[in-house]
């Protein structure tokens, strides 16, 4: 059966998110979301014509801030955590041997604590891909000396639900802080050094106990928050801004549609940033449009005024998304790029001079 699957990451906390979805009903689920990258990753799952149906947490994380709750308000999503995490604002409470649908396709929920009492392994329908959170690391595994850590449940954990399954299944972290995308079942119980091989529980108790970590530096924000599915005061009341209908893309640019910036031009800084031959073309150019040329653009970044938003412009599109970067470079906060350009504009009859 086929999968949509993508692998996101979250640079700052080093860690991964999973989008899986039913190409066939559209139905999408979001593994381990990161508060920060909410607007990434609802982009993707819009531009890919999908529907998330829930995300799901492989644990109370002590690193980062969940997106859960903000992308339940924004797509309607519903929260899937396990019941044994103790946390509030759960939807979808899970246990062990749980099955999670989305379209024809589902997850099967595996209870693996140890790093904390939550943890959950989702592993999917045909055995080919398991979502491990924080139990098993690629050549590591969770640390297991605070929120209810215990070594010796993590053993069996791993041991009982992880390298039960087929030695060709591919494994995915929540974490990974040198790059490593991916493992399999075989290649960690032969090479992990913390549990692989011939080591025994009491070879893997003393490892644990000896590592000497220093705690998560978001530890005190995150897992309160996280105690709350990110139900918190921090949190954007929506992914997007208040200024303006945006509509984020997944390669990182805030667009507009055309009609919304045709009514509110007035209020709007339109910036150009083609060539002049172009500005006086056949298309020609929004009434008050001022040309700056693209790459003029960031030595003239200065003569625009902060406190008004703006709206790039080019033929396409294309050039014009370069320009909100540069524009969001020079400290402008409110630049948005008009989709579908001046070929847009036309196309929709709206007033050109």
């Amino acid at each position: 059966m086929d999968l949509v699957f993508r692998q996101l990451q979250d640079q700052s906390s080093s860690t991964y998110t999973y989008l899986l979805a039913d190409p066939s009903s559209g139905e999408a689920v979001l593994i381990d979301p990161v508060l920060e990258q909410a607007r990434r990753d609802a982009a993707l799952v819009r531009e890919l014509g999908l529907k998330l149906k829930l995300t799901l947490d492989t644990h109370v994380h002590a690193d980062h801030v969940t997106a859960a709750a903000i992308l339940k308000k924004t797509t309607g999503s519903r929260i899937a955590l396990s019941a044994a995490s103790g946390a509030q604002n759960i939807d979808v409470p899970l246990h062990h041997g749980d099955r999670i649908q989305f379209g024809r396709r589902h997850l099967e929920a595996r209870a693996t604590p140890g790093h904390t009492n939550g943890c959950m392994t989702f592993v999917l329908d045909d055995g080919s891909m398991a979502f491990t959170g924080d139990a098993l690391l690629i050549r590591g595994c969770g640390r297991t000396d605070f929120q209810q850590g215990s070594a010796e449940a993590l053993y069996r954990s791993i041991k009982e639900q992880i390298f039960a399954l087929p030695e060709n299944c591919l494994l995915f972290p929540a974490h990974d802080y040198r790059g490593l995308t991916a493992t399999s079942v075989a290649e960690e119980m032969r090479f992990n050094p913390r549990i692989g091989g011939a080591r025994s529980e009491q070879d893997f108790v003393g490892y644990m106990a000896n590592l000497g970590l220093p705690h998560p530096k978001q530890m005190d924000a995150a897992v309160p928050a996280n105690l709350e599915c990110g139900f918190i005061e921090a949190a954007p009341p929506a992914l997007d801004a208040s200024w303006a209908p945006l509509r984020y893309t997944y390669s990182g640019i805030d667009e507009l549609d055309a009609e919304w910036v045709a009514e509110h031009r007035r209020e709007l800084q339109i910036v150009d940033v083609r060539e002049p031959r172009e500005y006086t073309s056949e298309l020609g150019h929004i009434p008050g449009a001022r040309l700056v040329p693209l790459g003029a653009l960031a030595g003239q970044a200065e003569a625009l005024d902060k406190t008004v938003p703006i709206v790039t412009v080019c033929r396409s599109g294309g050039r014009s998304a370069q320009a909100v970067t540069i524009l969001a470079r020079a400290g402008f906060g409110k630049v948005a790029n008009l989709a579908g350009g001046m070929l847009e504009w036309h196309a929709r009859g709206l007033p050109t001079d």
